[in-house]
């Protein structure tokens, strides 16, 4: 009852000055739709793509160099090659160690479709297990089995954007495309699907499109598909193919999946195991060296936010702190206004409690406005973005796009600072004096 006469109280005051309830609103806003422009990219950025298992996917990380080429950024933890050799990856492939693994590696083969012209595609050679580890949601059919990988077959799994242009109005499941001169058949089409940071893969860069299409690890190695992404070696690896395969470069991502996060230190000792057994059989003349990171861990290690990211979210909440303290100022003016008004209510017998209801519905109000066109001012300057960016992408629409946690967030961010601000001048304005203010009137 009392809370709907103190939002007509504040209706009439907000339609009784309404250049001074602009001004607030105006202030409000600007700070917000600066601040929440910046920190949308970094929310999007700095987000744990997988969240149901991230504490259960882990990254293992072999010394095969040795400990000159361990490197450690400022007296940090050693950090070691975020890739693994070819020998290694199959290795730990043997062992299967946890409840789900996948070897990968990026491929960019000449797709040729049954109708129209060649194109490049993207790609990314992996095993059966990849799509259930990382979440990825088909919008028919579904990835290709075990037995696949086991033999190599020549079956693939479509983006949906892919299966879109080469098949359209139809469903691409059964279909058959060509890559690299060989035939392969479509078992499954993904759901638009794209995860920020491309976490299973940020050997180039964690803010990368998902791949046009998958195939099986095995398939990929057999028919001899190069290697397209980040690759290092200690030295100069042996000519050929072979030879690429029996070096120390390392240019394999392998991810596990862990039956329980309190796992991971059974898979570090059958880790080290394997590094000792290598050690024994003379390939490594050093102190076996691994480690594991679950995914939080990787994403935190690899600093996925980038510097100006954060300087600029900073920048913009400094100077939403600016815009408040404007409203603060503001606000003072207004409730100093209506001194006279305020304080008939106290004589009349209204509480300074009374007072601060009141006068703090009336804050929240502006707050509400403030958010409104702070949420507006957010989506110009995320359009204003998206268009610097170049791009209408799916990262790019994920990094700059409005959703319902960002909408909640904007708002609640700008009723809450309204109300920080406006606390002192409403506390102010329910200290009134009714009989000082009456007889200066």
């Amino acid at each position: 009852m009392m809370l709907g006469y103190y939002l007509e109280l504040a209706a009439r005051s907000l339609k009784r000055n309404v250049a001074l309830s602009i001004l607030i609103v105006a202030a409000v806003g600007v700070g917000i739709g600066a601040a929440m422009t910046e920190f949308s990219v970094m929310r999007a950025i700095s987000g744990d793509p997988v969240p149901e298992k991230s504490s259960r996917l882990v990254v293992p990380q072999i010394d095969a160099w040795g400990p000159d080429s361990r490197q450690s950024r400022s007296g940090a933890a050693v950090e070691l090659p975020d890739q693994l050799s070819y020998r290694d990856a199959m290795a730990l492939m043997t062992a299967h160690q946890g409840l789900r693994q996948t070897a990968m590696y990026g491929i960019a083969p000449d797709l040729t479709p049954p109708r129209g012209r060649p194109l490049a595609a993207s790609g990314r050679a992996t095993y059966a297990d990849f799509f259930t580890m990382f979440q990825a949601p088909f919008r028919s059919g579904g990835p290709w089995s075990h037995e696949d990988d086991a033999r190599g077959a020549n079956v693939v799994v479509l983006s949906a954007e892919l299966a879109d242009k080469i098949f359209p109005h139809i469903d691409a499941v059964g279909k058959t495309i060509t890559l690299d001169a060989r035939d392969y058949r479509v078992v499954g089409v993904l759901a638009p699907w794209q995860l920020v940071p491309r976490i299973y893969d940020m050997s180039q860069a964690a803010l990368m499109e998902a791949e046009d299409l998958y195939l099986p690890f095995s398939t990929a190695i057999a028919h001899q598909m190069r290697h397209y992404g980040h690759n290092s070696c200690d030295s100069t690896p042996p000519a050929g193919w072979e030879g690429h395969l029996n070096s120390e470069c390392v240019w394999i991502q392998f991810w596990a999946e862990l039956p329980r996060a309190g796992a991971i230190n059974d898979y570090r000792q059958s880790l080290l195991n394997y590094a000792a057994d290598q050690r024994r059989a003379g390939r490594f003349h050093w102190t076996p060296f691994v480690q594991v990171h679950t995914a939080r861990e990787w994403l935190a290690l690899k600093k996925v936010v980038p510097d100006e990211i954060k300087l600029s979210t900073l920048i913009a909440f400094g100077f939403l702190i600016v815009c408040l303290l404007n409203a603060v100022g503001l606000m003072l003016a207004r409730f100093a206004g209506r001194a006279g008004e305020l304080g008939v209510r106290r004589a009349l017998g209204a509480s300074r409690w009374n007072i601060f209801c009141q006068c703090m519905t009336e804050t929240v109000c502006l707050g509400v406005l403030g958010g409104a066109l702070g949420l507006a001012l957010t989506a110009i300057g995320q359009a204003g973005e998206r268009a610097l960016a170049g791009g209408d992408g799916p990262v790019t629409r994920l990094l700059y796009s409005l959703d319902t946690g960002m909408v909640l967030i904007t708002a609640g961010v700008a009723i809450v600072a309204t109300v920080c601000s406006g606390f002192y001048p409403t506390w102010r304005a329910s200290r009134v004096q009714p009989a000082l203010q009456l007889k200066s009137d």
